[in-house]
């Protein structure tokens, strides 16, 4: 899976039309939503304002009184096509006095979104496990220094009685060989609940 980098917008004309599509992250209906709301309220005086989102659970597209089909389908089927997620789409378009006809319109609606995410860039969202780790304070300057040399996620440290790493990663197992070996067997690791990490592709 996918997620966009960052939230932003990218203009294209065809035809005179000018379509800006305007991408954001969201993680629920309602988020999508508000943000939908919010750009038809920027762009109100638009000939239309179409959307797309698609989360884990949830995915759905509005052609805003294009043809049928035309508009929201497409620009729904490049966030399926990329495998993006918790990512919403309007695509507002301007009329410039030129049809473009069922086709056109497919392309078009399509290709806005395809290169707005092309200009915004994408992660590749991955499932990490966390593992928790107590150290003595004697020995956690020398772990944390280990840990980030050795290339793993440092989420969070929580000092109190003992310092406490937050670590995630793709392979627990290797990670547990790797900290008995780096601390001899003194510091252990807990496993918590898995998480989502977006990682640069």
């Amino acid at each position: 899976m996918k997620v966009i980098k960052r939230d932003g917008t990218h203009e294209i004309e065809i035809q005179r039309s000018r379509f800006l599509c305007h991408v954001a992250r969201v993680t629920s209906d309602q988020e999508a939503s508000e943000f939908f709301a919010r750009i038809r309220k920027e762009h109100w005086q638009a000939t239309h304002n179409c959307t797309a989102f698609r989360t884990r659970d949830t995915q759905r597209s509005s052609d805003d009184g294009e043809p049928a089909g035309t508009a929201g389908v497409p620009m729904l089927e490049v966030l399926t096509r990329r495998d993006l997620v918790d990512t919403a789409v309007v695509v507002t378009r301007y009329y410039g006095g030129v049809k473009l006809g069922a086709g056109g319109l497919v392309r078009a609606y399509g290709r806005a979104v395809s290169e707005a995410i092309d200009s915004l860039g994408t992660l590749t969202r991955e499932r990490h496990e966390t593992l928790l780790l107590a150290a003595d304070h004697d020995q956690a300057g020398k772990l944390e220094n280990a840990l980030r040399a050795a290339g793993y996620h440092v989420a969070d440290t929580e000092y109190g009685h003992d310092v406490t790493f937050t670590v995630h990663t793709r392979d627990p197992e290797g990670f547990e060989i790797w900290l008995a070996a780096q601390t001899g067997g003194a510091v252990t690791a807990i496993r918590g609940e898995p998480v989502d990490v977006d990682v640069a592709d």
